[in-house]
């Protein structure tokens, strides 16, 4: 039988996706859930300071609610230190990994130089997982990433290093992917078919989201003269990644739409407009904006790598996976002239919406 439960939800990092995945399962779920967070900036200090803040908050919370049946954190939470200055008792603790310090790729905005990372956040990780009691991945590729990773970051310190904990850590670890609020695209849902196909980017100007060869290749294919269009939306910054500056002024002919998107109604639309979704991403534990994209019948080209064999499978859907930069460009290059793009993987996505992942996630959380 269904037992309601009580849930906290502790986020340190309450923006963007960790935002909307808090926020759609406090929507969508059979239980009780309360958000207790703190903005999402200076990532690196959430990690350290964040819990004795949020400890605070939660002893204040119990104070007026009484104690809940569930505490569900995420990733980015220091859990011993929160655990040391709040009164939790001995109820059931649930982590959900969003992204790991141990294998998120080095950026050139990093402080810390590529070959000396500072390993604090990841042994932070470490510790979350290890006294959680139950630990939720957001994909296979990602729960299999970080329990290698751990054990070779372990094996790195001079005695006592516990490498048993890393078998513990997997035993408790689940996949439980990433429940997003795809139905409300309907909403915004255009029919059109474009003479010149659009090409689509929708993910972060970052570093890890490897804008360098998505723009190279198409300044290769603009050089033969095969025609395109460009829609590329996402969060800007005062100070760009040059390739995005060099793009505006290279691609001043082929852009329909450059930046931020004010609405969620201009997102939607613009996903709907789109043919084409190339992508060159260097990391990725689920891939939430190429899930959106593809719901809205974007057509994906996809790295055989990270997280996509597992998402779309590559098996049955080859003919969208690339193996290289090569295969990539010809593939690319065949879809823009042929524009033979009747078969989209709008199917696959459906299955990650919050009306079914919600099920899901509650059934997950009675573990008492």
């Amino acid at each position: 039988m269904f037992k309601k439960l009580n849930i906290v939800l502790i986020e340190p990092f309450y923006t963007g996706s960790h935002k909307a995945w808090a926020e759609g399962y406090q929507q969508s779920s059979q239980h009780n859930i309360h958000i207790i967070s703190l903005k999402g900036i200076y990532w690196k200090w959430r990690m350290h300071g964040g819990a004795i803040t949020l400890a605070k908050m939660f002893n204040e919370y119990i104070k007026n609610h009484g104690m809940p049946d569930i505490l569900l954190v995420t990733d980015m939470l220091n859990l011993p230190v929160f655990e040391s200055f709040a009164h939790i008792d001995d109820i059931p603790i649930i982590s959900f990994f969003h992204e790991n310090q141990l294998t998120y790729p080095w950026s050139t905005q990093d402080r810390d130089k590529e070959k000396n990372r500072d390993h604090h956040y990841g042994f932070i990780n470490y510790t979350t997982a290890l006294r959680s009691n139950k630990i939720l991945f957001n994909s296979e590729f990602h729960k299999d990433s970080f329990i290698n990773a751990l054990r070779k970051f372990l094996k790195q310190f001079p005695d006592h290093n516990e490498l048993s904990n890393v078998d513990k850590i997997e035993q408790k670890s689940i996949v439980s992917y990433l429940g997003l609020d795809l139905k409300k695209f309907n909403d915004y849902k255009i029919s059109s078919t474009n003479k010149v196909p659009i090409i689509l980017w929708n993910h972060r100007w970052e570093y890890d989201k490897n804008p360098n060869d998505f723009f190279q290749s198409l300044q290769k294919i603009k050089s033969v003269g095969i025609q395109f269009k460009l829609v590329i939306v996402g969060q800007e910054f005062d100070t760009e990644m040059p390739i995005f500056t060099e793009s505006r002024n290279f691609f001043k002919d082929e852009i329909i739409h450059m930046g931020y998107c004010k609405s969620f109604e201009d997102y939607a639309s613009w996903l709907w407009k789109a043919d084409i979704l190339p992508v060159t991403i260097n990391q990725e534990f689920f891939g939430a904006s190429v899930m959106e994209a593809v719901y809205c019948n974007c057509y994906p080209l996809l790295p055989k790598r990270l997280t996509y064999p597992e998402l779309f499978n590559d098996r049955v859907n080859a003919l969208h996976f690339y193996h290289n930069t090569n295969d990539y460009d010809n593939k690319l290059k065949s879809l823009l002239i042929n524009q033979n793009l009747g078969h989209n993987l709008n199917e696959i996505t459906q299955k990650y919406d919050w009306s079914t992942m919600s099920i899901q996630y509650d059934q997950l959380m009675n573990i008492t």
